[in-house]
């Protein structure tokens, strides 16, 4: 590839221009890409709006199991046989101290997620209470993943106080039928949308691995352009055992940092997360993932494993990059070294 296509990509995406759908594909399998140009080229349009900032996210299941849907990868779905922890939602003083515990290791945001198809009005209004104490305890952001919302119960959490609601599209609207029986790429579009109205931010993601083609990233990668989703958690398919989906994905580094190199560049301003499967796919090329992404989950990923947080707040500072926090990575790498 000539220099120019990188610096296209980048002038294009920070005009706010579309991309052409060739190149798009070229970014996702031409052999004739350079790695390190894309990088570079995709941290020109991070650099604009984010600099050298990385937001850290920890993520906590509030309730883990017990759901009705059957959404083929996920080991908490009913059709699945994995082996998990499955307890129903946790008591607030526990709720409250994973909070503490995430806004002390440098959290931007703290995540909690509830599994289940759709909260009742009672849960919604308890998770509103449990919101509006978190934000009042701990000066940090608070996002929920709480299952189909409607505007009104979307509008409930939003006078709690909440920042952001989650509510992941996974795959396109003509793949999600192989992958989930129970409800539709529609309602999750809803969902969005319904929290969109009440002046939500949202936060909504994609599944790579899960039967889509390249095509259908690109197309995943606008979608979420046009629905102005503020910010993109970008999983990699983790095989559990015990699921209905039997997908075993091969990806290489240098795959997921197209992938993510893409998304960067049709969504700019977007805060763009390596999610699931960043240590597993990325292996040692991990650091580089933050030329285009601009955040990440730390800790464990629902029923995944993830990193120590000690590693990965050394890999943000080793690689140049700081985090936006009350703490400085100075100060929580000599905490999480005094804690050994």
């Amino acid at each position: 590839m000539f220099k120019s296509f990188y610096t296209q990509l980048a002038q294009t995406s920070l005009a706010g221009s579309p991309i052409p759908q060739s190149d798009c594909l070229q970014i996702l399998e031409s052999p004739d890409i350079d790695l390190l140009s894309l990088l570079g080229a995709a941290f020109e349009v991070r650099r604009k709006y984010w600099g050298k900032e990385v937001l850290v996210h920890i993520l906590n299941n509030v309730q883990n199991g017990y759901c009705s849907e059957d959404c083929h990868y996920c080991a908490q779905s009913k059709s699945s046989k994995a082996e998990i922890d499955e307890y129903p939602m946790k008591p607030d003083e526990e709720i409250f101290a994973e909070a503490k515990h995430a806004y002390e290791s440098g959290a931007f945001r703290h995540c909690m997620v509830f599994s289940g198809r759709e909260p009742s009005q009672k849960r919604i209004e308890h998770i509103a209470k449990l919101v509006k104490e978190i934000k009042n305890l701990y000066p940090i952001e608070v996002c929920v993943s709480p299952g189909l919302l409607d505007k009104e119960k979307v509008s409930i959490l939003k006078g709690a106080g909440l920042d952001r609601l989650n509510h992941n599209l996974n795959t396109t609207e003509r793949n999600y039928a192989k992958i989930c029986s129970t409800h539709t790429h529609q309602d999750r579009v809803a969902t969005l949308e319904a929290a969109k109205s009440v002046g939500l931010q949202i936060c909504s993601g994609i599944i790579i691995g899960i039967g889509e083609s390249l095509g259908e990233i690109v197309e995943m990668a606008q979608t979420f352009k046009r629905l102005q989703v503020h910010s993109i958690p970008i999983n990699f398919f983790i095989p559990i055992e015990g699921t209905a989906l039997k997908s075993t994905p091969e990806f290489t580094p240098e795959y997921c940092l197209r992938v993510l190199c893409l998304f960067r560049f049709l969504n700019p301003e977007a805060e763009i997360r390596i999610s699931a499967g960043r240590e597993l796919y990325l292996r040692s090329q991990e650091s580089l993932a933050l030329y285009p992404a601009n955040s990440l989950f730390m800790e464990g990923y629902l029923n995944v494993g993830g990193a120590s947080n000690q590693r990965t707040l050394q890999m943000i500072k080793d690689a140049g990059f700081t985090i936006k926090s009350d703490q400085s990575l100075d100060e929580l790498l000599k905490k999480g070294k005094d804690a050994l």
